[in-house]
C-alpha cells in the first residue's frame, strides 16, 4: 500500500482528498498539513518518509513549492526520493514551468476528478511524468513563442525574468542601453504581452 501525505489549505478540499484516498483501499494518509511551517514538523516527525507529497500551492503561509528545496536538503529525501504531485487550480505557464523545473513529476488541476488525480500520480510512480493537459497547452504555447527569438532576444529575455533592470542588462552583456530597449521592444512583440510584469510570468 503506498502513503500519501497531503499538504491543503481549503478544509473542504483537504477532507475530500482524505477521504477519496482513504476509501480507496490502496493509499495510507501518512499525513496532512494546510501550511508550510506545518507540513515541515509533521514532515520531521515521520516514521516512515511517504510515497508521495500532494501539494497545493497556494497555501496560508506561502507558496507550496517553496517546500520541494527544504525537502531535497533532508537526508529520507535524497537516500529514497519522494515523489511530488501538485493539485492546483493555476493552469499557467509561470506556474507549471516552476513545477517542473522543482522536480515535480505529477500537475494537475482542480478541475479535474479525484480519479483523474490518482491516475497521474499512480502514472508518475511508474516514471510518466504527468501534466494537466490544459497547463500541457499554454507551456507548448509559450514554448513556440519562445522558439521565436533569436539568441540576443532570449538573453535579454532570460536576464529580465531573473530580475535585471535594463541598466544591468546592458553592463551584463556589454552592449548599449538602447540596444536592450529595442531588443525588449522585439521579445514585446513576438511574444504579444504588453508589460516587464507580463514577461517575466513567461
Amino acid at each position: 500500500m503506498k502513503t500519501i501525505f497531503i499538504i491543503e489549505d481549503h478544509p473542504i478540499v483537504m477532507e475530500s482528498l482524505v477521504s477519496y484516498f482513504k476509501d480507496s483501499g490502496n493509499w495510507k494518509v501518512s499525513g496532512k498539513a494546510s501550511s508550510l511551517a506545518a507540513a515541515k514538523k509533521e514532515i520531521i516527525s515521520l516514521t516512515a518518509k511517504p510515497d508521495v507529497l500532494l501539494l497545493d500551492i497556494q497555501l496560508e503561509d506561502g507558496w507550496g513549492l517553496d517546500i520541494i528545496p527544504w525537502l531535497k536538503k533532508k537526508s529520507f529525501y535524497k537516500k529514497n526520493q519522494v515523489l511530488i504531485a501538485v493539485y492546483t487550480a493555476f493552469d499557467d505557464y509561470g506556474h507549471v514551468s516552476a513545477a517542473m523545473k522543482l522536480g515535480v513529476k505529477a500537475y494537475i488541476t482542480k478541475t479535474r476528478s479525484k480519479q483523474e488525480l490518482e491516475k497521474a500520480i499512480l502514472n508518475a510512480l511508474s516514471g510518466i511524468v504527468c501534466i494537466d493537459e490544459n497547463a500541457q497547452m499554454k507551456l507548448n504555447a509559450v514554448t513556440n513563442l519562445l522558439s521565436l527569438l533569436t539568441k540576443r532576444e532570449m538573453d535579454i529575455f532570460d536576464l529580465v525574468k531573473s530580475g535585471l533592470s535594463n541598466k544591468e542588462i546592458a553592463s551584463e552583456l556589454g552592449i548599449n542601453f538602447r540596444t536592450v530597449e529595442n531588443v525588449l521592444s522585439c521579445v514585446y512583440d513576438k511574444t504579444g504581452v504588453s508589460s516587464r510584469k507580463e514577461l517575466i510570468k513567461l
